[in-house]
């Protein structure tokens, strides 16, 4: 893959949001004293007919930002919710330049991270990123991608015109947090505890102190996913971090109770947070 040149500061995607949309929303929810309501949702499920609604459903609701999962045949960090969910969206045809056009058609004011696994990106080419960014989208964050593994891969990522938010996992040295502070734009996604994706009872022990060792390598702004599917839990989680990331509760809620269903999880865990 021949990368193509980036989009350098003074460019301007064409969207109805700043290019650092991504920044600026974190930075007004310090300013109010709130945390972030980070909602991940699957392109194209639980249906393409059903998708933009539940996306503008679930910004209306409360999230300040939404992660959109570009489907994808072989995601092995994500548990049978998610993974169900993607093979749906890949049975009804969905690529990258479907959840492109998704993202297009739902016009969001809220900042729209992709979220997917490097083949997909890849396959897309060199001109992925500007392509998303002329969508919509505000940001990028590839599941297996971990820093240091393809140095040139990770310039073309955090060179683009997308903020390229940077996995963390309970078990990363200080040392490799520090690096990707240094090489993120926009928030850290800490993973809150190893293995796959998937709706969970407790929070990890050693959380706290596993943000402890992260806050002091990064000044960015610290959400935290994997696990988190009820107001009360996402409440605790942001006593310590800047936000949480709800992910297969939001896509289970879809395919039970439809975008009703997911809009009122979201309007609960947001009143959640705002309780705190």
């Amino acid at each position: 893959m021949a990368f193509a040149s980036v989009t350098t500061s003074s460019d301007r995607p064409t969207s109805g949001l700043p290019a650092d949309a991504l920044e600026q929303r974190f930075a007004s929810l310090k300013a109010q004293g709130r945390k972030a309501l980070v909602c991940y949702l699957t392109a194209g499920h639980p249906s393409p007919d059903v998708s933009v609604a539940l996306l503008r459903a679930v910004a209306e609701a409360g999230a300040d930002v939404i992660e959109l999962g570009v489907p994808f045949s072989d995601p092995m960090a994500d548990g049978p919710v998610i993974q169900a969910s993607s093979q749906r969206a890949l049975d009804h045809g969905f690529t990258f330049d479907r959840t492109l056009d998704l993202v297009r058609e739902a016009a969001l004011d809220v900042p729209v991270v992709l979220f997917s696994y490097l083949n997909p990106i890849f396959a897309a080419g060199a001109n992925a990123l500007q392509r998303a960014a002329d969508a919509g989208v505000r940001g990028i964050l590839i599941t297996d991608l971990p820093v240091g593994a393809d140095p040139k891969l990770e310039r073309w990522l955090s060179d683009g015109p997308l903020s390229y938010v940077r996995l963390v996992a309970p078990t990363t040295p200080a040392a490799r947090m520090a690096e990707i502070g240094l090489n993120g734009r926009g928030f850290v996604y800490l993973i809150s505890r190893m293995g796959v994706t998937g709706m969970r009872d407790d929070l990890p022990p050693d959380l706290a102190e596993t943000m402890a060792r992260l806050r002091a390598s990064t000044t960015l702004p610290v959400c935290v996913g994997f696990g988190i599917s009820r107001p009360e839990q996402a409440r605790a989680v942001a006593d310590l971090a800047d936000g949480v990331v709800v992910g297969s509760a939001l896509v289970q809620a879809a395919d039970r109770d439809g975008i009703d269903g997911a809009a009122s999880l979201v309007r609960a865990l947001r009143a959640g947070l705002d309780a705190r």
